[in-house]
C-alpha cells in the first residue's frame, strides 16, 4: 500500500518516515509540506543516503489518486482544513493532531481556540486508541490518533474503570513529558538553558488533552468524569510518565489488580504489565511502541497508584498511527513496529 505523509518536518512526521521506510506492507509514496520544497534530508541530515525523497507541495487530488492512506502530521487547525479535502474520497486518513478527537465542536473551540471541522466529519472520525477500539478502527476511513498524554493515561486507567473498581471522581493524573512533546518549533520554554537541570509544571488545569481524556473516561464510565490533570516538562528528549492516583471502591490488593491488568492486556502485544514491586521508567520504552504499566494498591489509604510510560513520539504519536493503519488494512498489528526499545 502507498502512503503519503503531510507534515514531515515535525518530530511526529520524522518518526513516521523512520517506521514506514522499513514497513513490510506500506511504502512511502510521497512526502508533503506547507513550506519550501526540498529533499527531506535537507531538513533531517541523518536521513542522507537513506531517504532522499523531496518534500513537495500539498495537492489533495493527486494524493487521493496515487496513495491508499494519508497521514496528517500537521498542527491543529491545519489538519482540520486538510481533512475536509480528503473526506468521502477513496483514501484512508489518519490525523495525528487534535482536530478530530473531540466530538463536541464547542469543547474543541474552548480548548484549542480554533473553529472545529464540521459535525459530520467529527461524527465519522474514529478515536484510535488501538487496544480499546479495535473493531471500529478496522472499519474506519477517517481516524483521530490519540494524543500522547491521553494514550498513557487511558491505557493505565482503562482496566480498573471498566471493571468499576475505582471511584471515577477521585482520578488525579500527574504527567511528565520530554521536550520533544512540545514540537520542533523553537520557543523560550524549551531552550537548553531554560530546561536543562530544571523541572517545571505548565498549563495547570488548562491542558488541551484534559477534555480528550475526560471524553473517553466518560464513555467507558457511562457518566461524566472530571479529572485533575497536571503536566510537567522534564529535561529528557523522549518519554512520558503518567502517575495516577485513584480511590478504590473496595479492598483490592496489588496482586489481584495485576491479574486484572495482565488478563485485560494479554492479547495486546504493545502493553506490558510489570510484576509486583517493579515500576517502569521512560528509558525502558524509548524508541518503541510499548506502553509499560506498574501499579500498587495501598491498603492503608485505600488508594491505587498506577504508573504508565510511553515514548511520546511512538506509542504517543507515529507508532500508534502505524499500529492503527495496520488494523485499518487488516495487517498484523505489530507490522513495522517490532523494534526493541533503545537502551541505555
Amino acid at each position: 500500500m502507498k502512503a503519503a505523509i503531510i507534515g514531515t518536518t515535525g518530530y511526529g512526521g520524522g518518526e513516521l518516515i523512520r517506521i514506514l521506510n522499513n514497513h513490510p506492507s506500506f511504502t512511502i509514496h510521497s512526502v508533503h509540506t506547507t513550506r519550501d520544497e526540498k529533499p527531506v534530508s535537507a531538513e533531517y541530515p541523518h536521513l542522507t543516503g537513506i531517504f532522499d525523497k523531496v518534500l513537495t507541495s500539498i495537492d489533495p487530488d493527486k494524493i487521493v489518486e496515487e496513495a491508499d492512506i494519508v497521514f496528517l502530521a500537521t498542527p491543529s487547525k491545519v489538519s482540520g482544513e486538510l481533512v475536509e479535502r480528503f473526506i468521502n474520497q477513496d483514501i484512508k486518513v489518519i490525523d495525528l493532531s487534535g482536530d478530530l478527537r473531540l466530538k463536541d465542536s464547542e469543547t474543541y473551540r474552548k480548548w484549542y481556540k480554533y473553529e472545529a471541522v464540521s459535525n459530520s466529519i467529527l461524527g465519522e472520525a474514529v478515536y484510535g486508541l488501538s487496544e480499546w477500539n479495535r473493531e471500529q478502527i478496522a472499519n474506519a476511513d477517517i481516524l483521530a490518533n490519540p494524543g500522547c498524554y491521553p494514550t498513557a493515561a487511558l491505557l493505565g486507567l482503562a482496566p480498573v474503570l471498566a471493571e468499576k473498581v475505582i471511584d471515577p471522581k477521585s482520578i488525579i493524573i500527574d504527567a511528565k513529558s520530554g521536550i520533544s512533546g512540545a514540537g520542533r518549533s523553537p520557543s523560550l520554554g524549551t531552550l537548553y538553558a531554560e530546561l536543562n537541570e530544571n523541572f517545571k509544571i505548565y498549563k495547570v488545569n488548562e491542558h488541551q488533552h484534559i477534555p480528550e481524556i475526560e471524553q473517553q473516561l466518560s464513555l467507558w464510565n457511562g457518566n461524566e468524569v472530571k479529572i485533575t490533570f497536571s503536566t510537567h516538562l522534564i529535561p529528557v528528549t523522549r518519554g512520558i510518565m503518567t502517575t495516577m492516583y485513584v480511590n478504590l471502591k473496595e479492598e483490592w490488593d496489588t496482586l489481584r489488580l495485576l491479574d486484572l491488568y495482565e488478563e485485560t492486556y494479554s492479547r495486546h502485544p504493545f502493553v506490558r504489565v510489570r510484576k509486583e514491586g517493579i515500576f517502569p521508567a521512560v528509558k525502558e520504552v524509548k524508541g518503541s511502541n510499548y506502553c509499560d504499566i506498574g501499579l500498587h494498591a495501598d491498603i492503608r489509604t485505600g488508594r491505587l497508584t498506577i504508573v504508565s510510560v510511553i515514548d511520546n513520539l511512538m506509542k504517543g504519536a507515529a507508532g500508534q498511527a502505524v499500529q492503527n493503519a495496520n488494523i485499518m488494512f487488516g495487517l498484523e498489528e505489530t507490522a513495522g513496529l517490532e523494534m526493541m526499545p533503545l537502551y541505555p
